[in-house]
């Protein structure tokens, strides 16, 4: 399984945010732009709460077993993939989100006297902020139910007798 690159998500967000911006000064040019979701923001932070969650139990029975604790209870390692395989996809989609809401708020700016678009960037802003937040849980996931590197020089070939 690979691991989660900052510069993937970054470019996924850049390109979003990008798209998004240029769709909405078409879409504002043709019409009403459509509405920032107020349960856009709260969904992403449900979501990273989640994630972080997961992570702090993870790490707290792996450092259990490690320690060999009476009654610790293991973790199966399919159930951990299964956490950072989840991480990862909302990792992406968070950057994805993130991005369109951003570039839908950065164009939001300009018009910042009025109420109801001042209340459209700043739930567009929390989005931003809150995809941020899963992206962090995600990594924070991943780096938990990472495996030991091992010590081996020789990439795990057997020496030479």
């Amino acid at each position: 399984m690979k691991q989660l690159r900052i510069r993937t998500l970054a470019a996924v967000f850049i390109v979003a945010g990008v798209l998004s911006w240029a769709g909405a000064r078409l879409w504002n040019a043709v019409g009403t732009l459509p509405r920032v979701p107020l349960a856009a923001p709260i969904v992403l932070a449900l979501i990273a709460v989640v994630l972080l969650a997961t992570a702090l139990s993870l790490r707290a029975r792996l450092k259990a077993q490690r320690e060999r604790r009476p009654g610790a209870k293991g973790v199966d390692p399919l159930m951990a993939a299964r956490a950072v395989v989840f991480g990862q996809a909302s990792a992406l989609v968070a950057a994805l989100v993130s991005g369109m809401y951003g570039g839908a708020g950065v164009f939001l700016l300009e018009s910042l006297e009025i109420p109801a678009i001042r209340d459209q960037a700043i739930y567009a802003g929390l989005s931003v902020v809150a995809g941020i937040g899963v992206i962090a849980a995600a990594f924070f996931l991943e780096r938990v139910c990472k495996l030991p590197e091992d010590d081996d020089s020789d990439g795990g070939t057997a020496p030479a007798a």
